[in-house]
């Protein structure tokens, strides 16, 4: 019996074989290959920081130096190529496609993290932030290079308009309402989701906001992320409501089936939405 099976061995290859010649002989034949990009990335030496900072930068597929349009211009935190920039570049371009229409073409700023921790906070007092977070408390310093450096350096070396949009998720959620309190004026439109606002025993809540007479849309987002992280964004969204006029557009969402883990992507789609198609009807 043993035998027999082993007389089989030899035919069984060889219809392997045969199988993987025949396969290969039906693919298509390769033309040509290139490198597939959705944008570039540039260091940029910052004084400030005194490093060096790496920006991914999407544009828009009718973007030209020689043309005479401007885009709007997206800065994103966490915008390294392994953080969030590739998903939101792709929102933006397919917001802006004209059968959607949700977002004017736009250019996305990335800015690559170096440390985080560092740069989107704010000295705290409590002595368990200080300890799990050792460098923390120097986001003066990033917002001073938001400021003087990076949006100088893209007004100046790329085609934009004057509306500006800041995002930011978890420390960089607390980041970008730390400049939407102290420095509103940087940015148009805030895009907030899950603020990590439990940062320095929430005291950042405490502080008035600036932007009673600026015109601004703001959007707040969190998921279902515990009491903590519910709570706080809450109570951001009722802070700027009781502050608002006239010119502030203030929207908040609830993502019940979404986690501090994928809230991201879906808020930043609805807020583009909320935010900018009133403008293109």
């Amino acid at each position: 019996m043993k035998t027999q099976k082993m007389k089989h061995i030899p035919l069984v290859i060889i219809l392997i074989v045969n199988g993987f010649i025949t396969a290969a002989q039906s693919l298509p034949k390769k033309i040509s290959e290139t490198e597939f990009t959705i944008g570039k990335s540039i260091n940029i030496q910052s004084k400030i920081l005194d490093e060096t900072r790496k920006l991914n930068i999407y544009l828009p597929s009718s973007y030209s130096p020689d043309s005479s349009k401007n885009y709007p211009v997206i800065y994103l935190l966490d915008g390294s190529k392994d953080e969030d920039f590739i998903h939101i570049a792709g929102i933006v371009q397919f917001g802006s496609f004209p059968w959607i229409n949700i977002i004017p073409e736009s250019i996305v700023v990335g800015i690559g993290n170096v440390d985080r921790k560092r740069d989107f906070t704010y000295p705290s007092k409590n002595e368990l932030d200080q300890k799990e977070f050792p460098t923390s408390g120097k986001s003066e310093n990033f917002i001073s290079f938001l400021e003087k450096e990076l949006q100088p350096f893209i007004e100046a070396k790329f085609k934009t308009d004057s509306s500006k949009t800041i995002i930011g998720q978890s420390l960089g959620g607390l980041f970008a309402t730390q400049i939407l309190f102290e420095k509103p004026e940087l940015f148009d439109n805030y895009i907030i989701v899950s603020p990590s606002l439990w940062w320095d025993d929430e005291k950042l809540l405490d502080e008035q906001a600036k932007v009673n007479h600026l015109n601004k849309s703001i959007y707040i987002a969190v998921g279902k992320e515990g009491e903590v992280m519910e709570r706080t964004a809450k109570e951001l969204f009722h802070k700027l409501n009781q502050q608002k006029t006239e010119h502030t557009e203030l929207f908040f969402e609830f993502l019940e089936d979404k986690s501090h883990g994928d809230a991201l992507h879906i808020a930043v789609y609805h807020a583009f939405e909320k935010i900018f198609k009133p403008l293109e009807e």
